[in-house]
């Protein structure tokens, strides 16, 4: 049964963040916030850890659009070869924030994902999953969780997500209500650049015509 972990974002609690990285180096799964929805994640190096994560949420590895949240932009030439200045100009201008950029991934991500050539990479403006990446020493893979009930598509309250989770994941952080608004998501594998989903976040900043 899952621990529900109490953290706040001006100043995540280093003892609990430790725990929550500890369980992740262990393989477990956890629930946490984010700037935008709450997601599901694990340690990207634990293969079985996204094994676990992909039953689930019933998808196959190979072709999910899972992301991986890293700290900062010093992870991205570790798993995407597209790091000429533009692309990281606009990164730089747009993150941490409630986007996720697709790109083409390189050599080193992890063995599930190298069929599909691409990475999706998310660094959310909130201190505490992101303390939890800086203090794992590398990304998390990430995947939202969703609520069955149509009008309820993202559950927001800690407490109720961790009374359905708790039987499947190892931690439920809570770190305050959720948002509703999943992350914008811009694909930026080809010349122009193409909005896939429209969530939170400004696109102004993007010059789409």
């Amino acid at each position: 049964m899952a621990e529900l972990v109490k953290l706040y974002n001006e100043n995540p609690n280093p003892k609990q963040v430790a725990k929550v990285v500890e369980v992740l180096k262990r393989g477990g799964l956890i629930i946490y916030p984010t700037d935008t929805v709450y997601g599901l994640g694990c340690d990207i190096t634990n293969s079985q850890a996204m094994e676990k994560v992909a039953r689930l949420k019933g998808i196959n590895l190979t072709k999910a659009n899972l992301s991986f949240i890293c700290y900062d932009l010093s992870n991205l030439s570790d798993y995407s070869k597209q790091v000429d200045t533009p692309t990281y100009k606009l990164l730089k201008s747009s993150l941490p924030g409630p986007y996720t950029f697709i790109l083409h991934g390189n050599n080193n991500l992890p063995k599930v994902f190298k069929k599909k050539k691409t990475v999706g990479i998310r660094i959310p403006d909130n201190n505490i999953i992101r303390e939890i990446v800086k203090q794992l020493g590398n990304p998390i893979v990430s995947t939202s969780i969703y609520d069955e009930d149509d009008l309820l598509e993202y559950t927001t309250d800690p407490e109720l997500i961790f009374e359905k989770w708790q039987n499947h994941v190892d931690i439920v952080i809570d770190g305050g209500y959720g948002g509703n608004i999943p992350s914008t998501v811009i694909d930026l594998t080809t010349e122009e650049i193409e909005v896939v989903r429209e969530g939170k976040g400004s696109l102004d900043m993007f010059e789409l015509d």
